[in-house]
């Protein structure tokens, strides 16, 4: 084991090309997917809070159950569709990172919807209140939440993206793991760890932890400003 673990921090100094590779498909997939879900949840989310519909509660409850979607899940939905017979097959999505992306993106955005939904419910009525006392129409309603709650979308981006960074099951599934093309560093390190290559595998769970230490540290340091 300690033999391992010296072998692991040599290899991250070491410039290794297929480690980088793997660095870079990793960050591309999450910064991708993590984006596209913060542009569909926060509107979302700001409806599911700020608005008054029929059936707002059924869609509240139905957003909350997604957010615990298993990721085997969302993954053998993206495969069935991507797949040779699937209705989505002319896409070519299937073992790409953009077919990854849309599997993160599937997880990520109820969890988004769910952040900001659930953040304003508490100020959502003094937001209406000041919209209608400064007469403003929709549009700059919008943008109002959007200034009251702009520490928080970062916080949940970087959730998001955090979510998307440790993701296995479904870009497994979707991306099939393949190397100089789809491997990320979850599904790299259980390919390692398969192969016996113990070095590379804790290389990149010492990266992925410094990675997620940082992470958690920014959106920590975020709440402890909107609690202020």
């Amino acid at each position: 084991m300690r033999t391992a673990l010296v072998q692991a921090i040599a290899l991250m100094f070491s410039g290794s090309e297929a480690l980088r590779d793997i660095i870079k498909v990793t960050l591309q997939m999450s910064i991708s997917s993590s984006l596209v879900a913060l542009l569909l949840g926060v509107p979302l989310g700001v409806l599911l809070a700020m608005t008054s519909f029929h059936g707002k509660k059924a869609w509240i409850v139905i957003n909350r159950t997604l957010m615990g979607l298993p990721p085997v899940v969302a993954g053998l939905i993206c495969y069935i569709l991507f797949s040779g017979v699937g209705p989505l097959r002319h896409l070519n999505l299937l073992y790409t990172v953009r077919g990854m992306v849309v599997a993160q993106v599937i997880l990520i955005t109820p969890i988004i919807i769910g952040n900001i939904e659930t953040f304003l419910t508490g100020p959502a009525k003094e937001i209406r209140e000041t919209a209608r006392g400064l007469r403003l129409g929709p549009w700059k309603t919008f943008l109002l939440t959007m200034n009251e709650t702009k520490y928080q979308i970062i916080s949940t981006y970087l959730l998001g993206f955090s979510r998307a960074i440790a993701e296995v099951g479904a870009i497994s599934m979707v991306g099939g793991a393949i190397a100089w093309k789809t491997n990320v560093m979850t599904t790299a390190i259980m390919n390692a760890a398969n192969r016996g290559e113990f070095s590379l595998g804790i290389a990149l769970g010492i990266i992925l932890l410094l990675m997620s230490f940082v992470l958690n540290l920014i959106i920590y340091i975020i709440q402890t400003r909107l609690n202020a």
